[in-house]
């Protein structure tokens, strides 16, 4: 077994590509095969070196090694050479109409009530219209001559697939320039690298019948391929996550804190039968990925059941595992104490800054006698995790407050927020000095 996942480096990765990477490799993985990494980098007017490298550093944050690497920019030898043959066998045929003429032609067999297919009109031009074309300045493009079949197999996701060719148009597969377009470049690909299995997405079926048929021309078997299409991914509201791509690209979602782990649990499961799990490891997921229990309606990209998946997974990272996103001089300690009160990585800044650094708190002049007496009471280092429970049953008995108006004013004035980690873990950490200085900036601002 070996799969492809082949984007275009034209762009960022967002979840709707990485959903499919993630089927790609998990489906690999669980079955012992290989999984190729190929860029689709023909197009060089719209590719960009600095996407490559940012698709590359996205799966590697995802966790989802490849086995090999290809850029199709380093193939147009081979190419060129399988344009000739099929040129040589005649089912590539050139073209010279134009766009406006082609607008024409299909506006035409509209109006006289026919699916608007090309007409395949090019196939009847004799060589001396050619040359005549040819020496007016006009360069033709090339189409591939479908062969008219209805083409059919069992998809993993789909079920029985169908495709009658004779209801769509012979592709383009050469621009007028030479360069070749991704519905045969890929085909090339595929055959060339021994790739068995292809899974991607369901707007795709109908090109996997022209590609079926391109592949036999090529002398590809029937079955040479094992095909899974993947149903669309919408958003929350039920409409194209393609159109609202802005907050989805993996490298928002990285910097906004999603833990890679828990983004591949969630697209593995997304859209199956399978309820979306916290998994100790990869292998984890790797081990219980069907691609049978994936639906064949759409699924929805729902971002609230992604963060409680994340908050999850950090609840249950130790501190070896979180070590590299601590700031320098986090212990396990810290973590421990905030490690329950995180939806997402980019949170434990925060309270580094409430524990070790400086906070902007709210002014609190209402509690002003109060937080005084609480400066008054705070009892001397060295401070353990009884140090709260001591100071807090000290202002009980002082000033008679109990519940809310007792804890609030102290979680404000200390750490900002009216709600977040235990105090009696937090304050060992700030240590006496600093929480006297908040203390009475809480009073003074």
């Amino acid at each position: 077994m070996k799969v492809r996942f082949a984007p275009s480096p034209t762009g960022h990765i967002h979840v709707g590509n990485a959903r499919l990477a993630v089927a790609n490799w998990l489906f690999a993985r669980r079955h012992g095969g290989q999984f190729l990494l190929r860029m689709d980098d023909t197009d060089t007017q719209r590719g960009n070196k600095a996407y490559e490298e940012a698709i590359r550093r996205d799966l590697e944050w995802l966790g989802l090694s490849w086995d090999e690497y290809a850029r199709q920019s380093e193939r147009l030898a081979r190419y060129e050479e399988v344009i000739e043959h099929l040129k040589a066998t005649g089912r590539l045929y050139p073209c010279f109409e134009s766009e406006l003429e082609l607008k024409y032609k299909r506006e035409q067999r509209l109006r006289a009530g026919k699916p608007p297919l090309y007409d395949r009109s090019m196939l009847k031009m004799t060589d001396e219209q050619r040359a005549r074309a040819e020496a007016n300045g006009k360069v033709p493009y090339w189409r591939f001559k479908l062969s008219g079949a209805t083409r059919r197999w069992q998809d993993l996701v789909m079920g029985d697939c169908h495709v009658k060719l004779t209801a769509v148009s012979d592709p383009v597969l050469v621009r007028a320039d030479g360069s070749i377009l991704y519905t045969l470049a890929s085909v090339i690909d595929d055959l060339d690298m021994g790739i068995t299995h292809i899974l991607r997405g369901e707007d795709h079926v109908t090109n996997t019948g022209v590609q079926l048929d391109i592949a036999e021309a090529l002398g590809a078997k029937e079955g040479h391929f094992t095909f899974g299409h993947l149903p669309l991914l919408l958003g929350q509201d039920g409409g194209k996550l393609s159109k609202r791509l802005g907050g989805l690209a993996l490298s928002t979602l990285r910097n906004d804190g999603i833990e890679p782990r828990a983004l591949v649990a969630y697209l593995a499961r997304l859209g199956s039968s399978d309820d979306p799990q916290v998994a100790s490891s990869m292998d984890e997921i790797v081990q219980s990925y069907e691609i049978s229990h994936v639906s064949r309606s759409a699924a929805r990209f729902d971002v609230p059941q992604l963060l409680g998946l994340n908050r999850r997974v950090l609840h249950g990272m130790s501190y070896e595992d979180i070590r590299p996103q601590l700031p320098e001089g986090a212990d396990e300690a810290f973590w421990l104490a905030i490690r329950g009160n995180i939806d997402l990585s980019v949170e434990i800044a925060h309270w580094w800054a409430v524990v070790k650094g400086h906070i902007v708190a709210p002014s609190q002049p209402e509690e002003a006698d109060f937080l005084r007496e609480a400066a008054r009471l705070l009892p001397e280092e060295p401070w353990d995790n009884t140090v709260w429970k001591r100071w807090i049953d000290l202002l009980k008995a002082e000033t008679g407050r109990k519940g809310k108006a007792l804890f609030l004013p102290l979680r404000l004035a200390l750490t900002g927020e009216d709600a977040g980690p235990e105090l009696a873990a937090l304050l060992p950490l700030m240590g006496r000095e600093r929480v006297l200085l908040r203390l009475k900036d809480a009073v003074q601002h």
